[in-house]
């Protein structure tokens, strides 16, 4: 059975972390529905505040990224485009203002949650389950993420992370993040090689 990470796992560094995220599996335990939903990481992006012009942490602390100042082990979820919300994993020492944005998963438990979720139905063709957890706002619509699971102490029973085979060096593309205009240049992004649950290559 796998074990749920420790908080020692996120206080590592950054792109440690960022790394080591890959293969893992997010759990969503909700305690309203008693219902289990999770999905296997298969793409991250870095971001860390301290050289990190595209970090939401650069600025300094705000109201909106104060729990990435926290030490690891959080989770930080901020609203974009008016419409969408992204969910991020705070890693590091207390004060370091860096965490990692989850990309994509591939599903798990809770495919019929997933597809009502995102889709209103239960019944979805192969390549909507592909679409179900490709992308940061996908992954929240699917889970049905929104700003009050913002703070969330990912050692509790509610969300958490289980452990799972660390993914070998040489199947991790690193490259590039996407939708930012500042930092552009970090090789940031990380995602498994050859996983068709990825957002983009």
């Amino acid at each position: 059975m796998n074990k749920k990470l420790k908080k020692e796992f996120y206080i590592q560094d950054n792109l440690t972390v960022a790394k080591l995220l890959l293969g893992k599996i997010f759990v969503y335990n909700n305690p309203i529905t008693k219902k289990i939903l999770s999905g296997k990481i298969v793409e991250v992006e870095a971001y860390d505040g301290n050289l990190d012009e595209a970090a939401h942490t650069y600025i300094g602390k705000t109201e909106r990224n104060k729990i990435m100042f926290n030490e690891g082990g959080f989770l930080y979820v901020y609203f974009i485009y008016g419409i969408h919300f992204c969910a991020n994993i705070v890693t590091g020492n207390k004060n370091h203002g860096t965490a990692v944005l989850l990309r994509a998963m591939e599903p798990k438990e809770g495919i019929k949650e997933f597809s009502l979720n995102k889709y209103g139905r239960i019944k979805i063709s192969d390549k909507e389950k592909i679409n179900l957890l490709n992308g940061p706002a996908k992954i929240c619509k699917a889970f049905g993420i929104d700003r009050s699971f913002n703070s969330t102490d990912l050692t509790s029973d509610k969300i958490y992370l289980l452990d799972a085979p660390k993914i070998e060096e040489k199947e991790i593309i690193a490259t590039t993040r996407i939708g930012i205009k500042k930092s552009t240049e970090l090789p940031w992004r990380f995602y498994i090689k050859n996983n068709r649950y990825i957002s983009k290559k």
